[in-house]
């Protein structure tokens, strides 16, 4: 399968491409792995890209392209991939969608989760995370077994500053003002699914069906 996830902070899109992976072997991509792996392999881009990333400034779209479009045409893509939170913006969709026309590459759909933000701050307010093993635990659905010792290592487990109330909030305006017109993008594309993501499990059954495996 070939397919873009889209979905705010928290919507679950970790969750999914990690059973769809499992499904056909496709494999799930994201910029922010493919930034490290190309800065650690010291390719020519990965090298463009660090000397953004050291300087603290964001990496432009045309190197991010660039090393995407190298990251798709790896042997392990060949079984298909889902693109996990990219595109982020318009500029970038347009990119994409030029980039794999000349890769003469195909997309199967364009993937929307769906959840309420009353559900994501829920989610997100009540994860915990091991600061030395990087352990992920709910307080209300997945508990330490010990509060505040992580059950693999022993670590300390706290609530990240990123995923206090404040700060989701602020994330999901972030993502409403820049991601969230990229579903309009799309169904004018003809290619959104837009899938209410109560459970994984329900996106999952969804997904399978649309591409009738």
């Amino acid at each position: 399968m070939r397919l873009i996830l889209l979905g705010a902070p928290g919507a679950g899109k970790g969750t999914v491409a990690k059973l769809l992976t499992a499904i056909d072997g496709s494999v799930q991509i994201s910029t922010g792995d493919i930034l490290r792996a190309a800065v650690k392999e010291g390719t020519d881009l990965g090298k463009e890209a660090q000397g953004y990333m050291s300087r603290g400034e964001l990496v432009p779209d045309s190197l991010i392209m660039g090393i995407m479009g190298e990251r798709l045409l790896e042997d392990d893509c060949k079984s298909g991939f889902l693109l996990d939170g990219f595109p982020r913006t318009i500029p970038q969709a347009e990119a994409l969608k030029q980039m794999l026309a000349k890769l003469n590459i195909e997309l199967d759909g364009v993937v929307n989760l769906n959840v309420p933000r009353e559900t994501i701050l829920d989610r997100l307010t009540t994860r915990r995370t091991c600061e030395d093993c990087s352990a992920i635990y709910n307080v209300k659905s997945n508990p330490p077994k010990v509060e505040g010792v992580c059950d693999k290592c022993g670590g300390k487990v706290v609530q990240r500053e990123d995923e206090t109330e404040e700060a989701i909030s602020k994330r999901l305006d972030v993502f409403n003002d820049q991601t969230a017109p990229l579903v309009g993008f799309y169904e004018g594309e003809g290619m959104l699914w837009d899938i209410n993501a109560t459970s994984s499990d329900v996106v999952v059954d969804t997904i399978k069906g649309k591409l009738g495996i």
